[in-house]
Protein backbone atom coordinates (compact mmCIF):
# COMPACT_ATOMS: atom_id res chain seq x y z
CA UNK A 1 0.00 0.00 0.00
CA UNK A 2 1.89 3.03 -1.40
CA UNK A 3 -0.20 5.63 0.07
CA UNK A 4 -1.02 4.76 3.44
CA UNK A 5 -0.45 7.37 5.53
CA UNK A 6 -0.43 6.31 9.10
CA UNK A 7 -3.09 9.17 11.14
CA UNK A 8 -2.03 10.25 14.71
CA UNK A 9 -4.88 11.42 17.20
CA UNK A 10 -4.47 14.87 15.79
CA UNK A 11 -5.37 14.51 12.59
CA UNK A 12 -8.47 12.30 13.34
CA UNK A 13 -9.90 14.89 15.95
CA UNK A 14 -9.37 17.84 13.27
CA UNK A 15 -11.46 15.50 10.87
CA UNK A 16 -14.23 14.59 13.19
CA UNK A 17 -14.67 18.73 14.58
CA UNK A 18 -14.73 19.75 10.32
CA UNK A 19 -17.36 16.45 9.88
CA UNK A 20 -19.82 18.07 12.38
CA UNK A 21 -18.74 21.46 11.58
CA UNK A 22 -20.36 20.45 8.13
CA UNK A 23 -23.54 18.49 9.21
CA UNK A 24 -24.05 22.15 11.50
CA UNK A 25 -23.73 24.44 8.40
CA UNK A 26 -25.91 22.16 6.50
CA UNK A 27 -28.48 22.27 9.44
CA UNK A 28 -28.65 26.03 9.34
CA UNK A 29 -28.42 26.20 5.94
CA UNK A 30 -32.17 24.58 5.78
CA UNK A 31 -34.68 27.03 5.32
CA UNK A 32 -37.13 28.25 8.11
CA UNK A 33 -40.43 27.25 8.74
CA UNK A 34 -42.21 30.42 7.61
CA UNK A 35 -40.63 30.08 3.65
CA UNK A 36 -42.81 29.92 0.73
CA UNK A 37 -41.21 26.54 -0.50
CA UNK A 38 -41.05 24.73 2.58
CA UNK A 39 -44.68 25.91 3.08
CA UNK A 40 -45.66 25.06 -0.31
CA UNK A 41 -44.14 21.38 0.00
CA UNK A 42 -46.43 21.17 3.59
CA UNK A 43 -49.21 21.82 1.49
CA UNK A 44 -48.59 19.63 -0.95
CA UNK A 45 -48.29 16.43 1.22
CA UNK A 46 -51.31 17.79 2.94
CA UNK A 47 -53.03 17.50 0.21
CA UNK A 48 -51.54 14.33 -0.96
CA UNK A 49 -52.72 13.03 2.79
CA UNK A 50 -56.25 14.23 2.29
CA UNK A 51 -56.44 12.32 -1.06
CA UNK A 52 -54.89 9.35 0.21
CA UNK A 53 -57.59 9.14 3.41
CA UNK A 54 -60.02 9.44 0.54
CA UNK A 55 -58.95 6.88 -1.60
CA UNK A 56 -58.56 4.43 1.68
CA UNK A 57 -62.44 5.44 2.72
CA UNK A 58 -63.78 4.65 -1.15
CA UNK A 59 -61.67 1.44 -0.88
CA UNK A 60 -63.47 0.36 2.27
CA UNK A 61 -66.93 1.04 1.13
CA UNK A 62 -65.85 -0.91 -1.74
CA UNK A 63 -64.47 -3.65 0.34
CA UNK A 64 -67.96 -3.32 2.84
CA UNK A 65 -70.11 -3.56 -0.43
CA UNK A 66 -68.55 -6.52 -2.04
CA UNK A 67 -68.80 -8.15 1.50
CA UNK A 68 -72.10 -7.43 1.84
CA UNK A 69 -72.43 -8.89 -1.98
CA UNK A 70 -70.64 -11.81 -0.86
CA UNK A 71 -72.79 -12.88 2.13
CA UNK A 72 -76.10 -12.14 0.52
CA UNK A 73 -74.74 -14.63 -2.77
CA UNK A 74 -73.60 -17.34 0.15
CA UNK A 75 -76.57 -16.93 1.99
CA UNK A 76 -79.19 -17.70 -1.25
CA UNK A 77 -76.31 -20.56 -2.11
CA UNK A 78 -76.44 -22.01 1.05
CA UNK A 79 -80.37 -21.85 1.05
CA UNK A 80 -80.39 -23.41 -2.46
CA UNK A 81 -77.70 -26.12 -1.25
CA UNK A 82 -80.87 -26.83 1.40
CA UNK A 83 -83.02 -27.09 -0.77
CA UNK A 84 -81.27 -29.37 -3.15
CA UNK A 85 -80.43 -31.42 -0.13
CA UNK A 86 -83.95 -32.12 1.28
CA UNK A 87 -85.17 -32.52 -1.90
CA UNK A 88 -82.39 -35.29 -3.03
CA UNK A 89 -83.30 -36.45 0.41
CA UNK A 90 -87.09 -36.89 0.14
CA UNK A 91 -86.31 -38.37 -3.42
CA UNK A 92 -83.74 -40.66 -2.02
CA UNK A 93 -86.73 -41.78 0.42
CA UNK A 94 -89.19 -42.34 -2.27
CA UNK A 95 -87.02 -44.47 -4.34
CA UNK A 96 -85.79 -46.46 -1.33
CA UNK A 97 -89.54 -47.40 -0.73
CA UNK A 98 -90.75 -47.81 -4.61
CA UNK A 99 -87.44 -50.83 -4.53
CA UNK A 100 -88.69 -52.13 -1.33
CA UNK A 101 -92.16 -52.33 -2.80
CA UNK A 102 -90.07 -53.90 -6.21
CA UNK A 103 -88.34 -56.48 -3.77
CA UNK A 104 -91.54 -57.09 -2.06
CA UNK A 105 -93.89 -57.51 -4.90
CA UNK A 106 -90.95 -59.48 -6.47
CA UNK A 107 -91.11 -62.14 -3.51
CA UNK A 108 -94.62 -62.08 -3.30
CA UNK A 109 -94.11 -63.34 -6.92
CA UNK A 110 -92.21 -66.05 -5.95
CA UNK A 111 -94.12 -67.22 -2.78
CA UNK A 112 -97.23 -67.43 -5.56
CA UNK A 113 -95.01 -68.52 -7.92
CA UNK A 114 -93.82 -71.59 -5.68
CA UNK A 115 -97.01 -71.81 -3.72
CA UNK A 116 -99.13 -72.65 -7.05
CA UNK A 117 -96.32 -75.31 -8.21
CA UNK A 118 -96.72 -77.39 -4.91
CA UNK A 119 -100.32 -76.93 -5.35
CA UNK A 120 -100.21 -78.40 -8.53
CA UNK A 121 -97.80 -81.20 -7.02
CA UNK A 122 -100.89 -82.42 -5.15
Amino acid sequence: MKGFKEQNLNERLERAAKARQAILEKFKARPAADDPAVAKRREERMAIAEARKVREAEKAARKAKEAEERAAREAVEKAEREARERREAIEKVIRDAAEAAERKAERDRRYAARKARQAEKR
